[in-house]
């Protein structure tokens, strides 16, 4: 994780110097920002490895950023954790809905934020190697960390990625939310369930093309989870 850069954007100072102590501590390479406008720039100047992202921030919100982001080819693949004090829990999954990788309530520990930004680092790390896997028209390379439908390239995010390359390397099995946690996001963090249903729900968006509905090889299993099955196109 040496040498990585983390953007933490934040409208108040003293939370963001707390922010930047325990980080460059750790080893990483720290940038600030008080406002979306501010940020927007930096992230466009210096593509940051990570993005840590208040929601309540004066004129333009976190959230509203994060949307712009999203749309945005330069940053849409950037992993984003929301720092917020809004516990609700539908204030989280309108946060992931809209393209959080992750999301941290405040107040935080310094230890509870490190594991989280190493966690999303580590699923959104380009693999080194690989052989490319096909269903149906739908490829994904890990050489090139990109998937395409019909030799067309589909976007979408690091946690979308590594949880569709986990299912296209385990097909036909069913998975619990539990199980599809330990393998995506790690034993070690803890991420609520509900947070599978939003990703799988933004992956089978990603997957939906004009000329096919590769989202449907990500099929429901009820009362256990989920499966991938290439007869999803059947």
């Amino acid at each position: 994780m040496a040498n990585r850069s983390i953007l933490i954007v934040d409208d108040e100072s003293s939370i963001r110097e707390m922010i930047r102590i325990g980080l460059e501590m750790a080893g990483f390479t720290c940038m600030e920002a008080a406002d979306a406008q501010d940020a927007y720039g930096q992230i466009l100047d210096n593509r940051p490895d990570l993005i840590l992202l208040d929601w309540m921030m004066p004129n333009t919100s976190g959230l509203e950023l994060l949307r712009r982001l999203r749309r945005d080819d330069v940053s849409r693949n950037i992993p984003v954790i929301m720092l917020t004090a809004k516990d609700d829990e539908d204030n989280r999954i309108q946060g992931l809905d809209v393209g959080a990788d992750d999301y941290v309530t405040k107040p935080f520990s310094s230890r509870e934020l490190l594991a989280r930004i190493k966690a999303v680092l580590r699923r959104s790390a380009d693999p080194e190697d690989g052989d490319a896997v096909e269903v149906n028209g739908l490829v994904l390379d890990p050489v090139s960390h990109r998937v395409f439908a019909d030799s067309k390239p589909i976007d979408m995010g690091p946690t979308e990625y590594k949880l569709l390359k986990f299912f296209m390397t385990h097909q036909e099995r069913a998975y619990s939310r539990g199980q599809l946690l330990d393998q995506v996001w790690g034993s070690n963090v803890y991420v609520e369930e509900r947070t599978v249903d939003v990703h799988i729900r933004r992956l089978r968006k990603a997957l939906a093309t004009d000329a096919q509905d590769y989202g449907m090889l990500i099929q429901t299993v009820r009362g256990t989870g989920y499966r991938f099955s290439a007869a999803g196109l059947d």
